[in-house]
């Protein structure tokens, strides 16, 4: 077998459509921490770079008028975003605590796995994974 042609992944981008919301929710809610962060004037956009673990982060964009993310009906392309958290319940608990209300958990049923769903304050669907 060939070696593969990709590594980890390095970065998620997400548009918001306010971005101070956006900023406030994934840096103090989540606890993401901010690596980088820019104000982009020829764009009137900021970009703002958080860390999820070493060498994976998420960069916040905000661009004037962004048009909406369709999800519902499910439109094609990135579905959800999904972070591996070692106890659901626990971090439900702290998320529930912090104002965000997630899903009923669930289990996987090919996996076994339990995992759970919440939204960002633009509605993007994020998924708590309990990884071993």
């Amino acid at each position: 077998m060939s070696k593969p042609l990709l590594g980890a992944i390095h970065h998620v981008a997400l548009i918001c459509s306010d971005y101070p919301r956006s900023r406030a929710f994934y840096s103090e809610t989540l606890g993401l921490p901010i690596v980088h962060e820019v104000y982009r004037e020829a764009r009137d956009s900021w970009k703002c770079d958080l860390l999820v673990s070493p060498g994976v982060q998420l960069e916040l964009f905000s661009f004037p008028g962004p048009p909406p993310r369709p999800s519902r009906p499910e439109a094609q392309g990135l579905r959800h975003l999904a972070f591996a958290v070692s106890d659901v319940d626990a971090t439900v608990g702290v998320l529930g605590g912090r104002g965000v209300n997630c899903e009923p958990v669930r289990v996987d049923e090919y996996t076994g796995r339990r995992f759970t769903f919440f939204a960002d304050p633009d509605g993007l669907p994020i998924e708590l994974y309990e990884a071993g």
